[in-house]
């Protein structure tokens, strides 16, 4: 299976630094704040389009805008990309989110992709008014997921689980196609949940053998249960036309963080519920020292920020060598991002995506200027140098 290329959609703003943008830039040098308008996510939005990335993932949480109601807007300011949208089972009833999802594919068209997270941290989840543990959201969202399935093949639903109960749930319309599901966690209860109910196991980027180790994992529960599954992988980027411009730009960004920032955001991931988070500190201990955590894997962007927290740094040919080394060990979808997501849209596009399709690992969707041949000729605006 050849690679399929995502890219993302800041929804909370974006800057050319990891941590708060402009902050006292001085005039003449650049690097504001971007706040997460329409306006500019349609930029990155299109230019993702544009360049022949397949779908844009969304995040979900307080800290950044609605995913459902922005890619809805989104999709009218495109033609082709579809939309990755991350949220979380417990917010909505498995019955409305059926139905949303059946009218997103109607109205889009069909360019609804649907990524499924069980929660956040027990302070953010309490805000939202979800008081369940952990285990029972896993839980939860394994329920939710069966009724959604059910609704999705056309049933007429009756359910009582330890957390949901409906009575006489069905469409007017089952979505066509039916969105895709794709599901990450790295404990033993969302191993099960991604093997019962995932179309794609997303895992953050950790060095090939812990990769490896996961995607075995989660094959292996998926053929317990009669099933197989494609996986996936969330991956920063930072690519240059020289390994060594490439470097330089990751020494900028980590030059601009504050120790102290450094220290009180990984004081607080260090109180982290999940697996996966604890797996991407453990990569860098807090430590500035020992970043490159694989060859062209760097660790920094995880000091001060959680979830994904690991880029790929390097030349074009480096980073594609590198995605080549996890498609080998069975990655199929990598969902990839860079500071700022306009600009590193272009580099990824004009630079690692042609090495890629050059030796037969990708081909980019018609329609995008990537398909015909010609990515510099629409490029908007001088390619930062």
């Amino acid at each position: 299976m050849s690679i399929r290329a995502h890219w993302f959609l800041p929804t909370y703003g974006d800057g050319r630094q990891l941590v708060g943008g402009g902050h006292g830039v001085p005039v003449g040098s650049a690097g504001g704040v971007r706040p997460a308008t329409l306006g500019y996510l349609t930029q990155v939005a299109r230019a993702a389009e544009q360049l022949g990335f397949e779908a844009a993932l969304t995040p979900t949480g307080m800290w950044c805008e609605d995913a459902w109601l922005t890619t809805a807007m989104l999709s009218q300011q495109t033609e082709r990309l579809k939309f990755l949208v991350a949220f979380r089972p417990g917010m909505l009833t498995p019955t409305l989110a059926a139905q949303m999802a059946a009218t997103y594919q109607r109205h889009s068209p069909g360019r609804l992709l649907l990524n499924i997270v069980t929660g956040g941290e027990p302070t953010e989840q309490r805000g939202y008014g979800d008081f369940l543990s952990k285990d029972e959201r896993y839980a939860r969202g394994s329920e939710f997921l069966h009724v959604v399935r059910a609704l999705w093949r056309g049933e007429r639903v009756d359910f009582t689980g330890t957390h949901l109960r409906v009575e006489g749930a069905e469409l007017e319309r089952v979505p066509d196609p039916v969105p895709p599901i794709y599901f990450g966690g790295s404990s033993p209860a969302a191993g099960d949940v991604a093997a019962e109910h995932a179309d794609v196991y997303l895992t953050w980027g950790e060095p090939p053998d812990q990769v490896a180790e996961k995607i075995a994992w989660v094959r292996k529960l998926a053929a317990d249960r009669g099933r197989e599954i494609r996986f996936g992988i969330r991956l920063h980027v930072i690519t240059r036309d020289t390994s060594a411009e490439a470097w330089a730009e990751a020494q900028r960004l980590l030059d601009a963080l504050d120790p102290a920032a450094i220290a009180a955001v990984q004081d607080g991931l260090s109180r982290s519920e999940s697996v996966g988070q604890r797996r991407m500190r453990e990569l860098h201990g807090g430590s500035v020292d020992r970043l490159e955590v694989s060859p062209n894997l760097w660790a920094g962007i995880g000091l001060v920020r959680g979830g994904a927290g690991t880029a790929l740094v390097g030349s074009h040919t480096e980073v594609a060598d590198r995605i080549a080394e996890y498609h080998a060990l069975g990655i199929d979808e990598f969902i990839l991002s860079g500071h700022p997501h306009l600009e590193e849209a272009w580099w990824v596009g004009e630079g690692v995506l042609p090495v890629l399709r050059a030796r037969g690992l990708w081909e980019p969707p018609a329609g995008s200027i990537a398909h015909a041949g010609a990515v510099t000729a629409a490029v908007p605006f001088a390619r930062p140098r």
